[in-house]
C-alpha cells in the first residue's frame, strides 16, 4: 500500500491541542536555556577576559551530554517519555537555582572569581548530564503528539519555536543583564522553566514504543546501526556535525562584541541573536511555502552559504555587517534545518526515537559543544579572526567532501 504524502497545510499541527502545549513548553524551556548560555557566557568572559576561558563551558557541558548519548536514548526507549522529559526540566530548574545563587553579587565577594568560575564550570557539567536526556526525548515526543502524515508542519513549527525562543532569549538576556542585573534575569529564566513544567504536566501519558528484553549494550548497538545504515541520515548528520564544528563563530562573539565591535552588553545579545532571526525569517517561510524537490542538494547549497558567512563575519569590523552576516547565516542554517529534522524523523522507526534522537543529540552537542571549545582554543593559537576565518573555510571544505561522498543525501528528496 501506497504511503500517505504529508499533509501541506502551514496549521495542520497547531490543531492538536497536546502539540499545542508542548510549543508552548518548548518555547520557554529554550528560552530559558539560552539565556543561560548567554548570561554565563558573558559572566566568563568578564571574569576571565580569556577565550580559552568561553570553549571550557562548552567542554563542560558536551563532556557529559555525548558520554551518556547512548545510554540515555536506551533509557528513553523503554520509558514513558512525557514523564522523563517532566523530571528532566525540573532538575534543570534546581541548575537555574544553583546559577542564581552562584551569579550572586554577595557570592563572588565571600568566594572570589575563581571560585565562581569553577562553580559555573561544575553547574553547566550537570547541565550537560541533563540534556543528554531532554534533547533526545523532546525530538522524540513529537511523533507520540501528532499523526505521521502530519510530521514535516509538526517539526517546521517545532524548529521554528526554537528558534523564536532562541532569538528571545539571547536578546533578552543581554538587556536583562546590561539594565536589571543577574539576579533579575536568572530570576526571570527560573519563571520560563516553571510554565514549561506546567504546560508538560498537562500533556497525558505516552505509551512505551519499545517493549523489547534488550540489553542496554545490545540496544545502543541497534540504534547506532540503523543510523550507519540509513545513508541519507547518517550524511545529514555527518554534515551538521562537521560543519557546526568548524564554523562554531557564535562561541567567539563576546569577543568581537567586546574588543573588536565594541557594542557591550546590548550589542552581544543582538549579535548573538542574529543568526536566529535570520532562521526564523527562513522557517516561517518554509512553514507556508515548505520545499517540494530536491531537499537534500539544497541543505548542502544552504551549509556551504553558511561557511561564507562566517567568512564574512570574522573578517567584519562593522557592527551592521557583522549582524548581517550572521542573519544571513541565520537564514541559510534555518533551511538546514528543517531538512535535517525532517530526515531524522521520517526516517526513524517509532520503537528507535529516543536512541536514534540520542544519536542525533551526539552530534548535534559535539558539534556545538565541541564546537565552542575548538574555537576557543583556535582563538588562543592562532588569533580570535584567523580562527573564525579558517571555520569558515572549512565548513565549505566538508560540504565539498559530502557532495562528493553522499551521493545519495544530494538526490535525496521527500
Amino acid at each position: 500500500m501506497e504511503e500517505k504524502k504529508p499533509n501541506r497545510k502551514a496549521f495542520d499541527a497547531i490543531q492538536i491541542g497536546e502539540f499545542r502545549l508542548y510549543i508552548i513548553m518548548r518555547f520557554f524551556f529554550i528560552m530559558a536555556l539560552r539565556m543561560i548560555g548567554t548570561v554565563v557566557g558573558w559572566k566568563i568572559y568578564m571574569l576571565t577576559r580569556n577565550p580559552l576561558a568561553l570553549g571550557m563551558i562548552g567542554l563542560s557541558e558536551v563532556i557529559p551530554a555525548v558520554s551518556l548519548a547512548l545510554y540515555a536514548g536506551h533509557v528513553i526507549d523503554k520509558n514513558d517519555k512525557r514523564k522523563m522529559l517532566l523530571k528532566t526540566i525540573c532538575f534543570y530548574l534546581l541548575c537555574a537555582i544553583a546559577l542564581l545563587i552562584i551569579h550572586l553579587d554577595a557570592s563572588e565577594q565571600y568566594a572570589g572569581k575563581k571560585i565562581i568560575e569553577i562553580s559555573i564550570y561544575l553547574v553547566i557539567f550537570c547541565t550537560g548530564i541533563i540534556r543528554a536526556f531532554s534533547g533526545p526525548i523532546s525530538n522524540s515526543i513529537i511523533a507520540q503528539i501528532v499523526p505521521r502524515n502530519i510530521l514535516p508542519n509538526a517539526i517546521t513549527w517545532s524548529s521554528g519555536t526554537w528558534l523564536i525562543a532562541s532569538v528571545t532569549g539571547h536578546a533578552t538576556a543581554g538587556f536583562l543583564i546590561a539594565h536589571a542585573g543577574y539576579t533579575i534575569t536568572f530570576s526571570v529564566i527560573i519563571g520560563y522553566i516553571i510554565i514549561a513544567i506546567v504546560c508538560i504536566a498537562f500533556i497525558g501519558p505516552k505509551p512505551i514504543a519499545n517493549l523489547n528484553q534488550q540489553k542496554t549494550w545490545e540496544s545502543m548497538k541497534e540504534g547506532l546501526r540503523h543510523v550507519f545504515k540509513t545513508k541519507e541520515l547518517l550524511g545529514a548528520l555527518s554534515l551538521d556535525l562537521f560543519a557546526v564544528l568548524f564554523g562554531g563563530a557564535v562561541a567567539l562573539i563576546p569577543v568581537f562584541a567586546a574588543d573588536i565591535l565594541k557594542v557591550g552588553a546590548e550589542g552581544f545579545g543582538w549579535l548573538n541573536a542574529a543568526a536566529d532571526i535570520g532562521a526564523i525569517t527562513s522557517i516561517a517561510l518554509l512553514t507556508f511555502f515548505p520545499l517540494q524537490k530536491n531537499q537534500g542538494r539544497i541543505l548542502l547549497y544552504a551549509v556551504a552559504g553558511f561557511g561564507i558567512c562566517i567568512i564574512l563575519f570574522g573578517l567584519s569590523t562593522l557592527f551592521w555587517l557583522s549582524f548581517a552576516a550572521l542573519v544571513l547565516s541565520g537564514i541559510l542554517d534555518g533551511i538546514s534545518v528543517v531538512v535535517r529534522s525532517t530526515i531524522l524523523q521520517l526516517k526513524t522507526p517509532d520503537s528507535m526515537r529516543g536512541r536514534v534522537s540520542s544519536i542525533n543529540s551526539m552530534f548535534i552537542n559535539s558539534s556545538n559543544e565541541l564546537g565552542q571549545f575548538e574555537s576557543g582554543v583556535a582563538a588562543k593559537l592562532v588569533g580570535v579572526v584567523p580562527a573564525v576565518v579558517l571555520g569558515g573555510c572549512m565548513t565549505l571544505f566538508v560540504v565539498v567532501v559530502t557532495w562528493l561522498k553522499a551521493p545519495s543525501l544530494r538526490r535525496l528528496e521527500y
